[in-house]
């Protein structure tokens, strides 16, 4: 598997990293976050992925969950 790191990837590239990594998503806002926002900080090379991910579990433990989103907003994960 190739390296998600910023250092080895081009912007065109993280762009198709989090559209496929989204996919189910596709425009929704789910629970209140921009899926497609989330990740500008990654794509446009000024954070990494693991620290977005990180951050947005430490904020959201517990509080978010599949069904509930799937339930309240129609985004489903596929």
């Amino acid at each position: 598997m190739k390296s998600l790191l910023i250092k080895d990837t081009t912007v065109d590239e993280r762009m198709q990293i989090v559209k496929e990594a989204l996919g189910g998503f596709g425009n929704c806002d789910c629970e209140g976050i921009d899926m497609d926002d989330m990740y500008d900080d990654y794509i446009f090379g000024r954070r990494e992925l693991a620290d977005i991910n990180r951050e947005f579990s430490q904020q959201h433990a517990g509080a978010v969950k599949a069904e509930d989103r799937e339930k309240q907003s129609g985004c489903t994960m596929h």
